[in-house]
């Protein structure tokens, strides 16, 4: 979308196949970038920076991958891995970023962090993303703050379920012995399946950017971005986890 607006974009994936636009566009730039080498990923964000001028005009942090499996039967380093991958380099990545934009003058510039419903919904069996990005919207939170009297935006963007190949390239490592376990799985089968088209996020991205204002931005089907959302807000906690896992076939 931003390419065929005629912004000069510098794309990043862990496999540069994924990247192949199959057209020749000197306006797009794929930067190999693995979010489990924090180093290596430091290091090809700021040769991408610096051959982007010194500095990007917006920075969309889209870390997502999914790990399947109860906590208690987690492997400790898998589980801290997953959660570094989703946070803490993206954290490494966003301080790259922001040192670029405040070396302007006047400071300007957009970070954006991808974070997910999950951080108000958290999804049974996901706690390394759960945590991982509920801790993202934690830090897009504190740099609302910092950066409010700069030129310098932050957009805390959270979609709900969309149609993506989320599910087929999670990790499960849940051994799904029990009922409730496969009925959950299904249940995620079948929102991703029955969800929204990834378009509607970029789109709702983009507007977000053209308002040019810090603050969260809710993204996806009507239920789970607009109406869960506000209901959550008017009930108890304790009726919000059984809805919950009334929801995620749990109960």
């Amino acid at each position: 979308m931003l390419r065929a607006e005629g912004f000069e974009v510098w794309g990043t994936a862990r496999d540069l196949s994924r990247l192949e636009t199959g057209v020749e566009d000197r306006r797009f730039h794929a930067v190999r970038l693995d979010l489990a080498d924090p180093a290596g990923a430091e290091t090809a964000f700021a040769e991408a920076q610096r051959a982007a001028g010194g500095a990007f005009d917006v920075c969309i942090q889209n870390a997502g991958a999914g790990e399947f499996v109860g906590f208690a039967d987690a492997d400790p380093a898998a589980w801290e891995r997953h959660v570094g991958m989703l946070l803490l380099t993206t954290a490494r990545l966003s301080r790259l970023a922001l040192h670029g934009f405040q070396t302007r003058r006047p400071a300007r510039g957009t970070l954006v962090h991808v974070s997910s419903l999950a951080v108000e919904f958290p999804l049974p069996l996901m706690s390394s993303y759960n945590v991982g990005k509920a801790g993202l919207s934690a830090l897009s939170e504190s740099l609302m703050f910092e950066c409010q009297e700069t030129g310098v935006t932050v957009i805390d963007f959270r979609p709900g379920d969309y149609r993506t190949a989320f599910n087929q390239t999670m990790h499960v490592s849940a051994t799904l012995d029990h009922d409730w376990q496969r009925r959950l799985w299904q249940v995620l089968e079948h929102n991703l399946e029955n969800s929204p088209e990834p378009e509607r996020a970029a789109r709702d991205l983009r507007a977000a950017l053209q308002r040019g204002r810090s603050g969260v931005v809710r993204s996806g089907a009507f239920f789970q971005a607009r109406l869960a959302p506000l209901l959550a807000r008017l009930v108890p906690q304790g009726l919000r986890r059984a809805s919950l896992a009334w929801y995620f076939g749990a109960r």
